[in-house]
C-alpha cells in the first residue's frame, strides 16, 4: 500500500512541476524575455499546453471571467496540494 501512495505522490509532484513550469514560461513569454518564434521555446510551450489544457479547460469553465487573469493554474496547484495532504494523512491513518 505504501508503494502505491508513494507513486501517486510522485505523479502529483510531476504535475505540480509541470504547472509551475508552464506558469513561469508564460510569464517569460508575456514579458518578452522568451520568444515563441524560437523552435525550442515553441516546442516546450506547445508540449506543456497540450498536457495541461485538458486540466485547465473545465476549471476555466467554472471560474468567472477575471478579465485577462487566468486563475486555473492556481486552482490546479491548490488541488494538487490538497490531494497530497489527503494521501499523506490517510496513509498515516492506515499505518497504525
Amino acid at each position: 500500500m505504501a508503494t502505491i501512495i508513494q507513486v501517486l505522490l510522485f505523479i502529483l509532484d510531476i504535475a505540480w512541476f509541470l504547472v509551475l513550469a508552464q506558469v513561469i514560461l508564460s510569464w517569460l513569454v508575456n514579458f518578452e524575455v522568451l520568444n515563441l518564434r524560437q523552435p525550442l521555446v515553441y516546442q516546450i510551450w506547445s508540449g506543456l499546453n497540450r498536457i495541461l489544457e485538458p486540466i485547465y479547460t473545465p476549471i476555466r469553465n467554472i471560474l468567472p471571467n477575471m478579465g485577462g487573469i487566468d486563475l486555473s493554474p492556481l486552482v490546479v496547484i491548490v488541488a494538487i496540494y490538497a490531494l497530497q495532504r489527503l494521501l499523506i494523512n490517510n496513509f498515516a491513518a492506515l499505518a497504525y
